[in-house]
């Protein structure tokens, strides 16, 4: 058994632990307000600037010259863009990522289809790197930034464009968690390049459009722009969710830090107790004996 004093450091190392994880957890609780309403805010545009693209790529032609963005004419090489966050605790909210990436490629791997990963965020990158050697082509850092925004969403935009007119890939997935509430957070995979007609809820409808200047030219110009909307939206439910599981995760770590100092201190009581007692019984059987 332990002796007293080691009792009663445990029960001083864990109350400061406690500290920690509750001024953590009122850190997350603050900041997920403003990134709950930063997310939400987005959906709506992001939601229909998909289903503008896909209506409009359903009505074009595709052909050898058509934009990498919108066709590559292929189906082998399969590029993950993971997106995870630079911070831990906060519960499985990194795994829960890498996890649905470890779906993805195990699925592809298994159709015979080659598989690459662009990572963003630190937490996801060493997992990845053990599993899956020599398969990463890019490593986004967003540890210098307090949270990736609409700049680091251009750039990743910027650097995909740039790999798909290289023929570096012909599919790219998007992976990321999308916010439900500060209990769930939902694993997504997103079809990024090429445009997914078949997927995007509401497209393909049958109302009488017409497109001035026409389809293709419109296209070119919109294509860039929708995949670094996709990305900031990505990026923004990544960060209303991690600071959803992070005061989570501090709010359990919090409640189990006071179970443990209730239960030590019940240890430690019946130490103290058990010692006086001892030593009383050591006085009086001493005193008897004189």
């Amino acid at each position: 058994m332990a002796s007293l004093k080691e009792l009663k450091d445990r029960i001083g190392s864990v109350k400061s632990t406690q500290k920690i994880t509750k001024a953590k957890k009122m850190v997350a609780a603050a900041k997920l307000r403003r990134a709950q309403m930063a997310a939400e805010a987005a959906r709506p545009y992001a939601n229909e600037m998909a289903k503008v693209m896909s209506s409009l790529a359903g009505k074009v032609t595709v052909d050898e010259n058509s934009p990498k963005l919108l066709a590559t004419g292929k189906d082998q090489v399969h590029l993950l863009v993971v997106a995870t966050s630079d911070r831990g605790l906060c519960g499985g909210f990194n795994a829960n990522i890498v996890k649905e990436a470890r779906l993805k490629a195990e699925e592809l791997l298994g159709q015979g289809k080659d598989v690459l990963f662009y990572m963003v965020g630190r937490k996801g990158l060493p997992v990845i790197k053990r599993l899956y050697q020599d398969k990463i082509i890019k490593h986004f850092d967003t540890s210098v930034v307090k949270a990736p925004g609409f700049e680091e969403a251009k750039a990743i935009a910027a650097e995909l464009t740039e790999l798909a007119e290289d023929g570096k890939f012909d599919v790219a997935h998007l992976i990321y968690s999308k916010f439900k509430s500060a209990l769930l957070q939902e694993p997504t995979r997103q079809q990024i390049i090429p445009i997914s007609i078949e997927t995007v809820e509401g497209a393909g409808s049958d109302a009488a459009v017409e497109y001035e200047p026409d389809e293709e030219e419109i296209l070119t110009e919109l294509l860039p722009r929708n995949l670094t909307t996709q990305i900031f939206g990505a990026l923004l439910e990544n960060n209303a969710g991690e600071q959803g599981a992070s005061m989570t995760a501090m709010e359990n770590a919090t409640r189990n830090a006071g179970e443990l100092i209730d239960d030590l201190t019940i240890v430690y009581n019946r130490s103290r107790q058990a010692a006086i007692t001892t030593e009383l019984i050591e006085i009086i059987a001493g005193a008897e004996a004189l």
